[in-house]
Order: structure tokens, then sequence, then C-alpha cells
């Protein structure tokens, strides 16, 4: 066995390094985020130190909260060693804007949840202003929340 064989990990070895689970690694093949694997003469996946590295980065992009298409495109400025910073930078800052909206939607969120609850005496009557206000807004009247 060479040593660049040596090298190649298992799907499951490579989901323990990674933190990465053998399904999503899957998924990420089967969706193009992450090239096919080399396969071992018996058939099983093998992934060699670029292919962790490359998990790696995925998995930290995912903690983050970055789409699947933004890693896709980090991905391919992270391999491309002639990007400009200001392709990465402008990523970023897109998801640091999407991510300031979402959180002042989850605010406004709970600012409507606490005041309901506020108003709710949460005794044994059956009145109740939560399910009141669930029940009075429908899909016209309230619109969706913005996604970015």
């Amino acid at each position: 066995m060479s040593v660049r064989e040596r090298e190649r990990v298992t799907i499951g070895e490579a989901a323990r390094l990674t933190g990465v689970s053998a399904k999503m690694i899957r998924y990420y093949e089967s969706i193009g985020l992450l090239p096919a694997p080399v396969r071992a003469e018996s058939g099983y996946r093998t992934y060699g130190p670029a292919d962790l590295h490359s998990l790696r980065f995925v998995r930290r992009a995912r903690d983050l909260g970055f789409s699947m298409d933004a890693i896709g495109d980090l991905l391919a400025l992270w391999r491309d060693r002639t990007r400009s910073s200001a392709q990465v930078k402008a990523i970023a800052l897109d998801h640091v804007a999407a991510l300031r909206r979402r959180i002042a939607e989850l605010e406004g969120m709970a600012g409507t949840l606490a005041d309901l609850a506020e108003r709710c005496c949460g005794d044994d009557r059956p009145d109740c202003p939560i399910l009141d206000d669930l029940a009075e807004r429908t899909p016209e009247r309230v619109p969706a929340p913005h996604r970015a």
C-alpha cells in the first residue's frame, strides 16, 4: 500500500475527523458541493487530507449559517489562488446583513409573544389572548417574514 493510499480514510473516519456526518458528506457530494470521492478497490469512498480540509471548511461555514450556494461560492474562491479578497468580503457582508435582518425578525416575534403572554392570565379560565391572536391572524393580513 502506498503512502498516498494510507493517508486516505473511509467515510466514517472522515465524518469522525471533521464533525460532518457521513449522510451530509454524501449529500454534499450529490449536490456537487464536494467532488466525487476516490473509490477503493472495494468500492468504498475514501478521503484524503485535502478532502478532509474541504469538509472542515464546509462545516465551519455551515456553523456560521452560510447557505449552500454561498458555501459553494466560498469554496470556489478558497480554491482559486487568484481570487480577490473583495469577493470573499462581499459574500461575508451580505451574510451579516441577512443575519441582522433575521435577528430583527426574531426580536419582533419574541416581543409580540412576550406581549401576548403578559396579557394572558394563565389561569384556569379558557380566555387566552395568545390563542385569540393566533386565531385572528390570516395569511392575507399578516405579511410573511422577509427571507434573505
